[in-house]
């Protein structure tokens, strides 16, 4: 199902709903566009019963399917390679040991309780990535379902913003320098809006500090890890729709057709990006594809706001609330843990 008749209502009033969303989310950084098109989604979904009309129920799947993997996409252009020479292999080692770790925790707690697979891996990967953008990445990757979504970037939202308020005060009781704080806050924070936030917080207590550029250049190194990530889930997706094959042999299982596509388009616009840049091409070119990207990911969770249900949200909050504490907390003492041990604090 593509864009037509069929769905272009639904697609349309996805568009509109988004337009408030995105402008509520520059005035407030810290919140995003994303959550407040999720929590509009919601609030629209429950009171007006807006999701029983059919005539936008096409508009609406395909706005959190599509769209979303559209989005994804041309996200690629915002991800340049060559940005992990200009931070150093210095940051590399923290970046690298806060990812592991977050899997790593995600792993086992889904291992220990009964929390959905889905939204153990989903906020896993929006914790050690990139919040949101990794969270839309992988999900189609994996299939989740809208309220996986939901659940999942709700989840890593709610810490985001308590490390934009406790993390600078606690860089200052553990004595950490402006390069310790730069680098703790791009590694241990999710959202590159969040990171900014955070940085800037520790900006205006200390004049002069300038971490804020640097924590950002680290939030978009680590956010390269998105690429072996949905590879890796991609590939394990491959492995399990294979084993899963009721009464066929692995030869009728056709790869190319279970293998997500859009992760290899991601890949290929992340190198157009940095080969172009790398021979001297303007940046800003590829930064109007990153600024579309972000509007259509608020288009699309506030379709999948709309096709969220209230209560089973509310109802599974708690084991996903705890697993994103564990992977928050974890993440934090890694990352000052590893500072600590190669000499950076």
């Amino acid at each position: 199902m593509g864009i037509n008749g069929t769905t272009l209502p639904g697609i349309a009033l996805c568009f509109l709903l988004a337009l408030p969303c995105w402008y509520l989310g520059q005035l407030v950084p810290l919140v995003g566009g994303p959550i407040f098109a999720i929590i509009l989604g919601i609030i629209l979904g429950t009171t007006m019963n807006i999701w029983s009309h059919t005539k936008i129920t096409p508009g609406v799947s395909f706005t959190s399917k599509k769209i979303l993997q559209y989005a994804v996409i041309l996200l690629g252009f915002g991800l340049n390679i060559m940005q992990v020479i200009h931070v150093g292999w210095i940051s590399l080692p923290v970046i690298i040991s806060t990812i592991l770790t977050s899997l790593i925790v995600a792993y086992v707690i889904f291992k220990m309780t009964n929390i959905p697979s889905n939204i153990a891996v989903l906020i896993g990967v929006g914790s050690s990535i990139c919040g949101g953008s990794a969270i839309a990445a992988a999900a189609p990757v994996i299939k989740a379902d809208d309220q996986d979504i939901a659940q999942a970037i709700s989840t890593v939202f709610f810490f985001n913003v308590i490390a934009a308020f406790v993390f600078p005060t606690l860089g200052d009781f553990l004595g950490l320098t402006n390069t310790g704080f730069g680098l703790f806050a791009g590694t241990a924070v999710n959202d590159t809006s969040s990171v900014t936030a955070t940085a800037a917080v520790w900006d205006s207590m200390h004049p002069g500090a300038q971490t804020l550029e640097y924590a950002t250049i680290v939030k978009l190194t680590r956010t390269l890890a998105i690429i072996p990530i949905c590879l890796g889930l991609a590939s394990y997706q491959v492995y399990k729709d294979k084993q899963t094959a009721t009464g066929e042999s692995d030869s009728s299982v056709n790869i190319a057709k279970i293998f997500p596509r859009f992760v290899l388009y991601f890949i290929l616009c992340s190198i157009i990006t940095t080969v172009a840049t790398y021979f001297g091409a303007d940046s800003t070119i590829f930064s109007m594809f990153k600024g579309i990207s972000k509007y259509l990911i608020i288009m699309a969770m506030v379709a999948i706001g709309l096709n969220t249900n209230i209560v089973k949200l509310i109802k599974s909050s708690g084991s996903s609330l705890a697993l994103g504490f564990t992977c928050w907390v974890c993440i934090a003492i890694v990352s000052l843990w590893v500072q600590h041990m190669i000499g950076l604090w």
